[in-house]
């Protein structure tokens, strides 16, 4: 890595949110020294107009493209047009006024949900497109995918050096802890911490148990984006297609909802029975990501899922729920 590289304006696209935060923690610790970053009140993302004068404002030079609006399965069933529009307005504007302003270095991240339902795990980055997208989060998807392609085609157009990820199911600090919109670990997470407090004999879970899902600690997260982005262009290349160029990152290793519950009952300190509603829906019934691409290029986990979740619960406590009291 050039050292004139750390000294460049990096700006960090969504920095209040768990992602965001992450990558702005990891290029801290690596010792970049220019991180610019905007609040929603700063740099509305939805304002094309908005954003291209910021960029050329601010002189911008790298980008990690990590604003989204997100949630879990409930999120993204109750409010699809948000979920599609706002995605897609947010990755055309920042990607378009990166080129303008001939920034030549972006990072988007994605989602593992970009892979149709019934593709064959684990899944590899080249089952894109190749079947029928998750109803419950499709439009979700649809704009994560749109922003692998803007990328590709910018790449291909004007030759610029715009790379994707697609992380798994992330969980850690500065996650969403609300009782309905937040995906399941920070979900069980509290609710399993309020039951304690409450001293209940049982936990409710939604699902049956039985679908398998990955999980990744967003700081592994933020330190595999951080190491794609750094990968010399002739290495990215070389380890991609043109038009199939996004990385998997995750762990390559999964649990049910199942174990994933009793882990997080041991976590909270939770003692009473799980029940699981299965007449609520389990969603995609195994997601695990096939990792070798990025291994290929140099990078594996480190975090632990039952440390990373004691972690995460730490944080939980101090930051959120004694916060609100």
């Amino acid at each position: 890595m050039d050292s004139t590289t750390y000294d460049q304006t990096v700006f960090v696209a969504g920095h209040r949110g768990m992602v965001g935060s992450a990558i702005v923690r990891r290029l801290s610790a690596l010792g970049y020294s220019n991180i610019l970053t905007a609040t929603r009140d700063e740099l509305d993302l939805l304002d094309p107009a908005a954003v291209l004068s910021f960029f050329r404002e601010m002189k911008v030079e790298q980008v990690f493209l990590a604003a989204a609006k997100v949630g879990g399965i409930h999120a993204n069933n109750t409010y699809p047009a948000e979920f599609i529009y706002e995605n897609l307005m947010i990755e055309a504007n920042v990607i378009h006024a990166s080129h303008m302003t001939d920034v030549q270095k972006l990072l988007f991240l994605g989602s593992s949900c970009i892979y149709p339902k019934s593709a064959q795990q684990p899944m590899r980055e080249d089952t894109l497109m190749t079947g029928v997208l998750e109803s419950t989060n499709e439009p979700y998807a649809i704009a994560k995918i749109a922003g692998i392609k803007l990328c590709e085609s910018y790449n291909r157009q004007y030759n610029r050096d715009y790379r994707s990820v697609m992380p798994t199911n992330l969980y850690g600090e500065n996650d969403n802890f609300h009782p309905e919109n937040s995906h399941v670990i920070p979900a069980l997470l509290r609710r399993f911490h309020e039951a304690v407090l409450r001293s209940d004999e049982e936990v409710v879970i939604w699902g049956s148990g039985n679908a398998m899902r990955e999980f990744l600690h967003v700081d592994d997260m933020a330190a595999a984006s951080v190491h794609v982005m750094e990968l010399p262009l002739e290495t990215y290349q070389s380890n991609t297609q043109m038009m199939l160029s996004h990385i998997n990152i995750g762990t390559g290793v999964d649990c049910s909802i199942r174990e994933l519950a009793e882990t997080i009952a041991r976590v909270t300190g939770f003692d009473g029975r799980l029940l699981f509603d299965a007449t609520k829906p389990d969603g995609t019934p195994r997601k695990l990501m096939d990792v070798s691409r990025l291994r290929a290029l140099g990078w594996e986990y480190k975090i632990e899922l039952e440390p990373g979740l004691m972690e995460t619960f730490l944080w939980y406590r101090e930051n959120i729920h004694e916060a609100r009291g």
